[in-house]
Formats: C-alpha cells, structure tokens, sequence
C-alpha cells in the first residue's frame, strides 16, 4: 500500500512539473540508418556545475512518465538526486530493436545496430550535453527487460544499475547472468520484479529459477533485491516495480531514518559516532558520484546519538561541522558549547553559547534555550 501511496502522489506531482520539464527530441541514428525519437527530463533547475545520475528507460512510450513521476516524488522528499532521464520510444520497432539470435541468445542484426545505438551514439551524446554523473540506471519490461541485460555482459558494463521488470528471456540469457553477476568485481544493482499473475508459465518458471541462482551468488559488489508484486500481472507489475526499484537504489542516499538510527547508529563501534555520517556521505558520493550536501536531519540523528553513547569528540566535530555547512545559524556554536560544558569547561561554554545566541534560530535550537543554558552555568557558578 505505501508504494501504490507513493505513485498515486508522484503522479500528482508529475502533473503539475511536467511541462516545464518534459520534452522530445528526433535523433537521427547512423548505427540505425534512421530517425529515432527520444524524450527528455531534465531537472528545471539545472546547474551545468552540478553532476546528474542518468536513467535510460526502454519503452519509454508506457514507461516514461512512470519513471518521471516517482523519480520526482522522490527527489522532492530529497529521497534521491536529481537525475536526467532519457526515454527511447519503441512501440513501433520493438521486436527489431530487440531481435536477438536464437542459438546464442545475444543481439542479431538490427538488435545489435539498436545495442550500438545506445552505448555510442545515445550516451555519448547525452555526455557532451550535460554534466552526468558516473551512476547510470536502465529500465526495461519484457523483452526489453532481456535487452538490458546486454550491457552486463561488456568488460566495463555502461550502467550501474538494472531494473528489470517481468523479463522475457532470450536463450542462455539466465545461465549468462548467473555467471556474470557471480564474477562482478565493480558495484552492480540488479533487480528483478515479476508479477504473482504471469500469464507465461514457462517464462514464471525461468525467473523463478534465475531468482534461486542469483540469492544464491556470494559477491559483494552484487546488490541484489527480487521482488513478487502481489495482485499485479505482466502489465500491472510494471506501475509497482518502478517506484519500488528507484527507492531500493537509492536507499543509501536517504536520510537517516529511526530504524537505521536505532539499529546502525547507535550500534556503531568502528570509530567515534560522528565517523559514522563522515562514511555515510562519502558512501553516497562514492556510489553515486554526486556531492550531497549534509542534511540537518543526518546531523540532529548524529547529535542523538552523541548524547545517547556520551561521545565528547564527536560533539566536538559536529560543532566544526555545523559551522562549516550552517554558517548563519547558531547550530556549530550550541555544539561547540555543549562540548566545552560537559568537558568542564564552563567559562568557555559559556562565552560560546553566547556566541551562539548572536546567531539565527534553527531546528529546535531557539534564543531562548541557549539564553537558559547561559542563565544556568551563571547561577552554578554564583555569578
């Protein structure tokens, strides 16, 4: 029910975005020998100095505004990063675009010229445009689900992640991943979404299989995640898979949430507490290859913890912290304060907390708290 929620909401907000972000473009492919028409998203604030995650999405005639839609419900909830998301229309060339041979499994003919199409021609293009980041998603549903798959299979595969919605498998194609997937020695998402109605049991049967392998496969480079959209059949699927695939991706990049705080942070011992947002935030560029700026809620779970486990240094370092990323606002100062005063050194928290009052409100750090915490140190020393 959350995630039907989410999309219903997403789709809201689609609606009211879309014009001002939503556009189509007719590319004239040489690997093709033909005009192919392409939609765009582009975020309406772009900033050529910042770096965006890119989303291909096949069928994007019935995907794309899917895609959009969660994509923008997310990031609005700062949930995920901005991206660029390109579509490839197909509902007219979609069986040559994926044709592949039958012994081998592997792209024939134009689904070859069509696999070219995209790794370079499309994507180096997209690359010259904008400033994408080095974290590419790829989408597909049935048998371009199979297609995407393709792009494992290079020495260096062309995207970091793949969504692979009530696939239609070509032969050999599942024995292939297995092994690729098993081998993997840079960091990979696959996932693989089917529905609890598919009207092709022999295809059921080879996903189900496939699922068995994959779990199976001991290789932490692999992000694996295989889900059964319960009441959905091979159509329907692709509504849930969508929005559920973006969000798990994308996990890392969220903010801390009660159950990672109760669980990670809290449990912490590889280092002092304030170690652990350091990690989180490299984590995310490192994975994602965008600069996130350090929400306040990351920083108010850290604050907790440090007073839960009594963690004096990382007090310390969330006061640095807090007056590097929120210079206007009294957060670094309180910190910094709050350190000096469970130290023991209340003349000079003292004078830092007013330092602190000097500055603006934010969270739930008000004028009036830090006039008490000076009003209390005051009347512990007889002043």
């Amino acid at each position: 029910m959350k995630y039907i929620f989410c999309l219903c909401v997403s789709f809201f907000f689609a609606v009211n975005t879309m014009y001002a972000q939503y556009k189509k473009t007719t590319y004239t492919s040489e690997k093709l020998g033909e005009d192919r028409e392409i939609i765009f998203h582009i975020p309406e604030n772009y900033d050529a100095k910042k770096k965006y995650p890119l989303i291909v999405v096949l069928d994007a005639d019935y995907l794309f505004e899917t895609v959009m839609a969660a994509s923008g419900f997310y990031t609005y909830n700062d949930e995920m990063p901005e991206s660029i998301i390109v579509g490839i229309r197909q509902e007219n060339s979609r069986l040559s675009d994926c044709n592949y041979n039958e012994d081998t499994g592997f792209p024939k003919d134009k689904g070859n010229n069509f696999f070219e199409f995209i790794g370079m021609e499309l994507l180096p293009s997209l690359a010259d445009e904008y400033n994408l980041a080095d974290f590419r998603i790829i989408i597909g549903h049935g048998l371009t689900a199979n297609f995407i798959n393709y792009y494992l299979f290079k020495d260096r595969p062309l995207f970091d992640a793949y969504v692979n919605i009530a696939p239609t498998f070509a032969p050999n194609v599942t024995d292939y991943l297995t092994s690729r997937l098993s081998t993997l020695t840079i960091q990979k998402f696959y996932y693989l979404i089917t529905s609890d109605k598919n009207r092709d049991a022999e295809n059921a049967a080879r996903i189900e299989e496939l699922h068995q392998s994959l779990q199976a496969i001991d290789n932490d480079q692999l992000h694996y995640n295989f889900s059964i959209v319960e009441d959905s059949d091979n159509y329907t699927v692709a509504a849930h898979a969508i929005p559920r695939s973006l969000y798990g991706i994308f996990d890392l990049y969220q903010p801390i949430p009660p159950e990672e705080y109760e669980k990670e942070v809290l449990s912490y011992e590889e280092g002092i507490v304030y170690d652990y947002l350091e990690n989180k935030y490299n984590a995310i560029h490192g994975t994602y290859d965008v600069d996130k700026k350090i929400r306040l809620n990351d920083v108010m779970a850290i604050y907790a913890a440090c007073l839960e486990k009594e963690d004096l240094p990382s007090l310390e370092s969330l006061g640095k912290l807090g007056k590097k990323e929120f210079p206007d606002t009294m957060l670094g100062y309180f910190f910094e304060a709050e350190f000096h005063e469970k130290s023991g050194n209340t003349k000079k928290a003292m004078r830092t907390y007013e330092k602190a009052f000097l500055m603006s409100e934010i969270d739930f750090l008000t004028k009036d708290m830090v006039q008490e915490r000076i009003f209390n140190i005051k009347k512990d020393m007889g002043w």
